[in-house]
């Protein structure tokens, strides 16, 4: 028995073509007339929206931040026109957690230092 063998295409390849029948409620649908202010168009290729990673940048400003409640500093970029956060690092969340392990650290501190023997 040989360990080599050849494949060899037989004619030409078939192409099928499979057109799905339309179902029962597609056939009886009523065909809908919408009014020109509910009608959907395309967009015209002047209007379309652009990519353009340099008008981006230009509405973005970077900000850096102290956050005093969770002694950390915070890296901000901000949207210009709307001032909202886009991005920011540390999250919000992990500010909070921050702040308030710092103040049980603070609430503790303050505790040891109190004195709470009341012995005469």
């Amino acid at each position: 028995m040989s360990a080599d063998f050849n494949i060899k295409p037989v004619g030409t390849s078939v192409v099928a073509t499979y057109v799905e029948p339309a179902s029962h409620a597609a056939k009886t649908a009523v065909p809908t007339q919408l009014p020109p202010d509910k009608a959907v168009t395309a967009l015209d290729a002047s209007q379309q929206a652009s990519n353009n990673p340099q008008a981006d940048s230009d509405r973005l400003s970077r900000e850096v931040v102290i956050d005093r409640a969770a002694a950390e500093i915070v890296y901000r970029v901000v949207d210009s026109r709307t001032s909202l956060v886009v991005r920011q690092f540390p999250d919000e969340a992990r500010l909070r957690a921050r702040a308030y392990s710092r103040a049980l650290d603070i609430a503790r501190q303050d505790n040891l230092h109190k004195k709470t023997d009341l012995r005469v």
